[in-house]
């Protein structure tokens, strides 16, 4: 994901709030490297950049039936941080706190209250079918734009979008 927020024009894109799972001990600190990294590239104001930590749906390994108490305490998390911040895009990649924060989003627009682009990106290993985040975001429709990086998912999903591999 960090790779892909790299060629986005960073000045179009922002502020930029990066949301990571509580168990999550690499993914922000490694966003912050490279925030750092743009230097005079980036807009250098105090709330251009956040980071930001919910709790996951689901911890890997973790039983569907007990996800289901930790997947509404996300969602509650989640429904109070993007209703608070009503971000213009939502750009995931998964797994066990997206689906909570595309939720959220997609209930801003059911709502009215403002339309959030949702954009999925599986991942690159996913060469055969999708994931359960992927699978879920598709099923409900809940995702704007969902890109796949193999041409066998983007036949299974033909509203998918292919993009070959972006890393």
């Amino acid at each position: 994901m960090l790779n892909i927020i790299n060629l986005l024009d960073k000045k179009r894109f922002f502020p930029r709030i990066y949301v990571a799972a509580l168990t999550d001990n690499m993914s922000l600190p490694r966003a912050a490297t490279m925030e750092e990294g743009f230097g005079s590239n980036s807009l250098l104001l105090t709330d251009a950049v956040q980071y930001l930590q919910i709790y996951r749906s689901r911890e890997v390994g973790q039983s569907y039936i007990t996800s289901i108490l930790t997947t509404i305490v996300a969602t509650f998390h989640s429904l109070w941080i993007v209703f608070r911040l009503r971000p213009d895009i939502i750009l995931c990649n998964g797994p066990g706190t997206c689906i909570p924060l595309c939720f959220s989003g997609f209930l801003l627009k059911v709502l009215g209250i403002r339309w959030v682009v949702i954009v999925y990106v599986e991942s690159i290993a996913r060469v055969r079918r999708f994931s359960l985040s992927g699978l879920i975001l598709y099923k409900l429709r809940l995702a704007d734009r969902i890109y796949v990086q193999w041409t066998k998912l983007h036949e299974m999903y033909p509203r998918t979008e292919f993009v070959n591999r972006l890393m």
